[in-house]
């Protein structure tokens, strides 16, 4: 199969030379040119003939675990909730892109795989084991170069990097780092400071001293050039010609990731944000390759929690909207793509007990997610051994579900909880006060079914408002659905149809002429 796919393209870029040198013939005298180098020939030639023309400015959006419904759910969420409730869809930044296409996900490991191995897919088109970063499966004993490390150095492009989660995580670390596994977080930033790349902007470092016998991550990086920069202020004072920056979000929640958008404060940066200040920061007549990850659609949907992955994929498409302005700047120069890793949770618009409906407005009456409810009130019903019916106050105040003995019941409309209902919960609750969290292998497989390695009751918390707005999960892991890839500007057109992941990185490398 892959020796086909490599016949096929190489069909295809013998047709294109051939092609080109034909009509070359009959131009002898730009043909004729005297040209500095053979990439600057290769550029000019283009140029004149219109024809594959090379993007000067790339834009790669991932929306880790982001598949078609949770795609589907924000915009039929934004669609109801902007117009009183009508079956109404709602547009994203991307979703009217001319060109889409759909990708597999497997790995070497599984037709589910993990974020490292798929990253490691798009970001040098080679298969590898689950947990593995762009290294050859079984032997893990060969780096794969990739496309952001070839266009830096080949082609002189500036690079930024940009997640929502840790920088050091498996998806932007795809891009600039070479490990066996995704857990060697020290030497990830190690890498990252070797990298050289312009700009780097996320969520704090997952094991930012190492083993404490060497200089922490912060201090590799300001040792190999970069601006260290923590703070929101010092982020926003960065103006072009800053020099090599490293931004660590100031405002970190759980996991030391960004904040969930619908947790973010007023004025708090978010994905978008960290784009408009990374274009202004690699914006050079060279190019750049901008890659830009929402990972905490990801981290909603391993939890489960429809409300909180629709609205960071909501901001996803604000990021996207700010590369879509600079596009129409720069029309003839750019590329975006927008795709995601693979799919989590095994998202599902529609429920048993909704039938044929869903009432995603119910979703509106959720205030946070699941982690910040967690942080922000069930340590506490823990420590203090909270009643039951006293919690409850607190989750109609921040989710709408509302206890039938409430006073105001009859006002709750479908968040009025049922019988049934009040006894999961309650069950959850007390599972909750009594164990916590626990791991898979300390749990029955009843309770794993219902509440994951998650808080019980949290878990219990998005289960019942996701059912009771049409919205359910199948896993809290990842699953093998496809993923679309949406592509909009110069070779747009190459984007489309049925393909793999690792031929993103393939059209990608013809574009831009790696080697």
């Amino acid at each position: 199969m892959k020796e086909n796919k490599i016949s096929r393209r190489s069909f295809l870029k013998f047709g294109a030379a051939a092609s080109a040198a034909g009509m070359m013939a009959a131009a002898p005298v730009a043909a004729n040119a005297a040209q500095p180098d053979a990439d600057a020939a290769a550029d000019e030639e283009n140029c004149l003939l219109g024809l594959f023309q090379k993007p000067k400015y790339i834009f790669l959006f991932i929306g880790d675990g982001m598949g078609t419904a949770q795609i589907q759910s924000a915009r039929f969420y934004k669609g109801t909730v902007d117009n009183n409730g009508a079956v109404t869809e709602a547009d994203l930044s991307f979703t009217g892109f001319p060109t889409v296409g759909s990708v597999t996900t497997y790995d070497s490991t599984s037709f589910c795989p993990d974020s490292a191995s798929t990253a490691t897919s798009i970001a040098t088109g080679h298969k590898t084991e689950s947990g593995v970063i762009n290294m050859c499966p079984w032997t893990r004993d060969v780096p794969y170069e990739t496309i952001a490390e070839k266009l830096h150095a080949q082609k002189g492009y500036k690079v930024g990097i940009i997640s929502s989660v840790n920088i050091d995580h498996a998806t932007p670390a795809a891009f600039y780092a070479h490990q066996k596994t995704r857990k060697n977080y020290y030497q990830i930033g190690v890498e990252l400071a070797n990298s050289s790349f312009e700009y780097f902007a996320g969520g704090e470092f997952q094991k930012v001293n190492g083993d404490g016998t060497g200089p922490n991550n912060h201090e590799v990086a300001a040792q190999a050039g970069y601006n260290v920069v923590t703070t929101q202020a010092g982020a926003a004072a960065l103006t072009a010609g800053a020099g090599k920056t490293l931004i660590i979000a100031e405002n970190l929640a759980d996991g030391k990731a960004m904040n969930y958008a619908m947790d973010a404060a007023a004025g708090e940066w978010q994905l978008t944000d960290y784009v408009k200040k990374g274009i202004e920061l690699l914006d050079n007549p060279k190019g750049f390759f901008l890659m830009t990850e929402s990972g905490k659609i990801d981290w909603a949907c391993h939890a489960n929690d429809a409300a909180a992955s629709i609205h960071d994929v909501l901001e996803m498409s604000n990021a996207v909207q700010a590369a879509v302005e600079f596009q129409q700047k720069h029309p003839n120069e750019t590329l975006i793509l927008v795709t995601a890793d693979h799919e989590t949770g095994g998202m599902a618009i529609g429920y048993k007990t909704t039938n044929y409906d869903t009432f995603l407005t119910n979703l509106t009456h959720q205030k946070m997610s699941y982690a910040k409810f967690d942080s922000t009130y069930v340590q506490n019903y823990i420590a203090n051994k909270t009643p039951f019916e006293v919690a409850m106050q607190d989750v109609k105040a921040n989710f709408g579900l509302t206890l039938p003995s409430d006073p105001d019941a009859a006002n709750a409309g479908k968040l009025l909880l049922t019988d049934y209902e009040v006894q999961n919960l309650r069950t959850a609750y007390e599972r909750t006060l009594k164990v916590g969290s626990a791991s898979q292998k300390d749990m029955s497989q009843q309770d794993y079914e219902l509440y994951g390695t998650y808080i019980p009751f949290s878990m219990a918390i998005c289960h019942t408002i996701n059912h009771k707005s049409g919205m359910d999960h199948t896993t809290y892991a990842h699953t093998g659905a496809m993923v679309n890839v949406y592509a909009n500007g110069v070779g747009a057109e190459k984007f489309g149809g049925v393909f793999d992941n690792t031929e993103i990185f393939h059209k990608l490398a013809d574009l831009t002429k790696v080697k």
